[in-house]
């Protein structure tokens, strides 16, 4: 013989199950999905000026007042070309062409052919790996904007080969998510 559970002990228990499921939803109700807004995703900051997105800027260099290198990248969204100047700190400003629908990568002697790059040297970088020295950003349609960027020196891997007078390594210039001969090797053996 079955015995059936009062309905009561029933209706309490999908009552339970009912509060869990608003609770845990709870959470997604009052945090904002950072995926969907536009956030930098890598060390350096950006910032979007009209139709023109820069993106990731960051000055590698190995000390305070030696020399460094601007990174980055600068996307024009608009259907006309554009001008943009780049000024870190009091160093000589640096005028790039940007064209419609194009992206120009700073600092990266490498670039793919389907992208122009451009090198913007910095003579003496005015703070320490770790602070932050001022960008100014002008656009021929959205004005000027300063922008802190970070400076980092070579200590991480994909930096290093950025650094003023260094030579790319193999290992500097692979892909971090690629695996590094010696891990395959102890993959193997392991």
């Amino acid at each position: 013989m079955t015995r059936l559970r009062p309905r009561t002990a029933r209706t309490a228990a999908a009552g339970l199950v009912a509060a869990a499921a608003l609770v845990l939803t709870g959470c997604s109700a009052t945090n904002p999905i950072t995926t969907i807004g536009e956030y930098e995703a890598s060390d350096g900051a950006g910032t979007t000026l009209d139709d023109v997105r820069v993106l990731n800027m960051l000055v590698v260099a190995a000390e305070l007042d030696g020399p460094g290198v601007l990174t980055g990248a600068v996307a024009n969204d608009s259907g006309d070309a554009q001008e943009v100047t780049l000024q870190v700190g009091d160093e000589e400003p640096t005028s790039l062409d940007v064209p419609a629908g194009g992206t120009v990568l700073i600092g990266a002697a490498d670039a793919p052919a389907r992208y122009s790059a451009v090198d913007v040297p910095v003579a003496a970088v005015a703070a320490r790996p770790g602070g932050l020295v001022p960008l100014s950003i002008t656009t021929t349609t959205g004005g000027t904007v300063e922008l802190m960027v970070p400076v980092l020196d070579g200590a991480l891997p994909e930096y290093a080969a950025l650094l003023p007078g260094a030579t790319p390594s193999p290992a500097s210039t692979q892909d971090a998510s690629e695996p590094q001969p010696e891990e395959i090797v102890e993959e193997n053996q392991g």
